[in-house]
């Protein structure tokens, strides 16, 4: 039997889904435990001594650093000291922490992700590199850390069980990461059952999918301010009031550059580091004080909010 669009559209919505992206645009109704619309995420703060650079620059432009992504190229390239006094300070500071494990994709003898036909999105290749990205976790656990970024939805459900059971703290949050390449409706639902805590949606999306992805579901939206240049490079500064009214709770992140590969390396040399994160919180600094002015009614989350969860090193 042939069925209309508007069949379609009765059908997902009876779902409680957006049949249609949200051209209208509207205002989110949701927010932070605090009231507030939206937080600031930084990335690639690797180490304490980078992480104490970005404090500095953000003490100076009065910018306020809710969560941070860390060891973005992966956590086996730290030793568990070197992650303690990460996680000691970050918890010192009332800062969440997202880790980023290695091993990962592109870390096993597969090489057909390195093709022009590979990149299908960051899935583990087998059971053993699952494996091994869980054993991982448990390292930077064992460190303090609590907060971790996935990108592959069988290892996000192991690890919901495993949170679910007390195998791994219950305060544990798993960020879903951009390059698990939702960006739509459903996809974000399926994440969000899956015991995501947090979404990052690929970094093109505009703001009517926006909208839609904030209609169908309650966890908080990390939505890029400016990606990386092999993502696009774009600086939304001018679309922020809009994003945190219709995405709201949301977190903004910046992570400008060309692209992670070249400049997240444990050896790439830490002066040079230290200023590359300076200039993501200036990022951030501009972006603050163009929503105050342009829309003085969007609260941002004041310094450690109740609800981050900390590192417990």
């Amino acid at each position: 039997m042939a069925k209309s669009l508007k069949d379609i559209d009765q059908f997902v919505e009876k779902m409680g889904l957006p049949s249609k992206d949200l051209y209208d645009l509207p205002s989110s109704g949701k927010t932070f435990p605090d009231g507030a619309h939206w937080r600031t995420e930084i990335s690639g703060i690797e180490t304490a001594e980078v992480l104490e650079a970005a404090l500095d620059e953000a003490s100076k432009r009065k910018i306020t650093i809710h969560r941070i992504m860390a060891t973005v190229n992966g956590s086996t390239f730290y030793d568990l000291d070197e992650m303690r006094a990460l996680a000691k300070l970050a918890r010192d500071e009332k800062i969440e922490t997202v880790v980023t494990i290695g091993p990962r994709k592109a870390w096993d003898v597969g090489a057909r992700e390195l093709s022009a036909w590979g990149v299908t999105g960051f899935r583990l290749r087998g059971s053993d590199n699952i494996r091994s990205f869980i054993a991982d976790i448990m390292r930077c656990l064992e460190a303090g850390m609590r907060g971790f970024l996935i990108y592959d939805e069988g290892i996000l459900s192991i690890l919901s069980q495993m949170r679910k059971e007390g195998f791994i703290p219950k305060e544990t949050v798993f960020k879903w990461s951009v390059y698990g390449g939702y960006c739509s409706a459903p996809g974000a639902r399926i994440i969000e059952s899956l015991g995501a805590n947090t979404l990052n949606p690929t970094s093109d999306v505009s703001l009517p999918i926006l909208a839609s992805i904030r209609k169908a579901v309650n966890i908080p939206l990390d939505v890029y301010m400016m990606p990386f240049d092999v993502m696009g490079g774009e600086f939304r500064a001018y679309e922020a009031t809009e994003i945190a009214r219709i995405a709201s709770p949301c977190y903004f992140k910046f992570e400008p550059g060309t692209a992670d590969q070249q400049v997240y390396r444990p050896w790439i040399a830490q002066d040079w580091v230290k200023d590359f994160v300076r200039m993501k919180v200036k990022m951030a600094s501009i972006v603050k004080e163009i929503v105050e002015r342009h829309g003085p009614q969007i609260k941002l989350s004041g310094k450690g909010p109740s609800d981050l969860v900390l590192p417990a090193p």
